[in-house]
């Protein structure tokens, strides 16, 4: 007896263990791959104690996995430094340096970056992929940007329709952008930092062929200002040819993202309706006995509840033409297609998904009927 009840313990911390080793939630991010590309779900602006944030670095590693993210960018503040007296750091790499010791046994890829702050109308940006913060923090503005596009670093505008900076709450476009922008030196733009989502911002993207993002701009702890509220963080799903840094790196230049948050999904279509397609399945398809009704099951392969109006020419037996499909879960569609047919085009409106500001993309299946 005490064999086995040795046995039976030891069996549980070892099962105890691996889930503790997951690191994972009970509501993890989930987005499905689009063909050709890895889906890479990322947060490329996050603070801890090093510039204005609450938090430790490594407490910043813990969440990411917890959350099953594939990458992030601790991004302090390179000039505002309200800890200091407390956490003096002459080393602005320090950040990133503890946050990459905690991953090292871990999947999770850390992105070595800061941000370049600056008041109005400069406002504040993220450098991604430095390769040594300190040569950053310089008196010039326009000496930072060329030094981090010395270094290869991938720069985006964060929160440009920040009310503090903007009091309109519109992003503009100042000179100072325009100008980075012309020699290279800027390369996306925040359509959506934290809860705020700017169809400004994504026009301005769409204008000037900018990398769309989205970020949480984490300061306190995600339990606590998304998680705890029933609500992911804002990410930035990169779609990348394999999950390396190198393919992250390429994937963001050339401009290949989805910003998300919650139920809303934001990018260029080319990219956003592939992403529809794989998020939404069709597990099968057959008429009801002796009916033209049509009973499509789905699923939602995401995190994210995915919104639809219908935008067939069929309209449906028992549901409204907006509707809901959590996520994570199945929900039935009964069409009346007025004849039997071997194959239908599932055509659906994403109301919770934007192209462009005010446009909403429309996402095809091809079903077929079984016999």
């Amino acid at each position: 007896m005490k064999t086995t009840a040795l046995t039976i313990f030891l069996c549980a911390t070892l099962v105890l263990s691996g889930q503790d080793h997951t690191h994972q939630s009970a509501k993890p991010l989930q987005f499905p791959d689009i063909p050709g590309y890895k889906t890479l779900k990322t947060d490329l602006h996050i603070h801890t104690v090093f510039s204005d944030g609450k938090v430790w670095p490594n407490i910043r590693v813990m969440e990411a996995l917890r959350e099953n993210l594939d990458a992030i960018s601790l991004t302090e503040h390179l000039e505002y430094q309200p800890h200091r007296a407390d956490l003096p750091h002459p080393d602005r790499n320090r950040s990133y340096q503890i946050a990459l010791e905690e991953a090292k046994d871990h999947e999770l890829l850390i992105l070595h970056g800061s941000e370049i702050t600056r008041a109005e109308p400069i406002g504040h940006s993220n450098a991604i992929f430095i390769k040594d913060a300190n040569p950053l923090l310089v008196d010039r503005a326009e000496n930072a940007f060329s030094e981090a596009k010395k270094q290869g670093a991938f720069v985006f505008w964060n929160h440009p329709a920040w009310h503090a900076q903007s009091p309109k709450g519109t992003p503009i476009l100042s000179d100072f952008q325009k100008e980075r922008i012309k020699k290279g030196e800027l390369h996306g733009i925040e359509v959506i930092n934290s809860i705020d989502y700017s169809e400004e911002a994504l026009a301005l993207a769409l204008e000037h062929n900018l990398t769309i993002m989205g970020t949480s701009d984490i300061h306190g702890l995600v339990d606590w200002d998304y998680t705890e509220k029933g609500n992911h963080r804002p990410v930035t799903l990169v779609f990348a040819k394999d999950r390396t840094e190198d393919s992250l790196k390429e994937a963001l230049f050339a401009g290949r993202t989805v910003a998300a948050y919650n139920d809303l999904l934001v990018g260029k279509a080319n990219f956003l309706v592939p992403l529809l397609q794989e998020s939404l399945g069709i597990l099968g398809a057959r008429y009801l006995p002796n009916t033209q009704v049509l009973e499509v099951t789905v699923e939602n392969k995401t995190s994210s509840d995915l919104i639809f109006e219908n935008a067939m020419p069929f309209t449906f037996y028992s549901k409204p033409a907006v509707f809901v499909v959590p996520a994570g879960s199945t929900d039935v569609l009964r069409i009346k297609t007025l004849e039997r047919l071997n194959r239908l085009t599932l055509e659906l409106k994403a109301l919770g998904a934007y192209v462009a500001p005010r446009k909403h993309p429309v996402a095809r299946w091809d079903v077929v009927v079984a016999e």
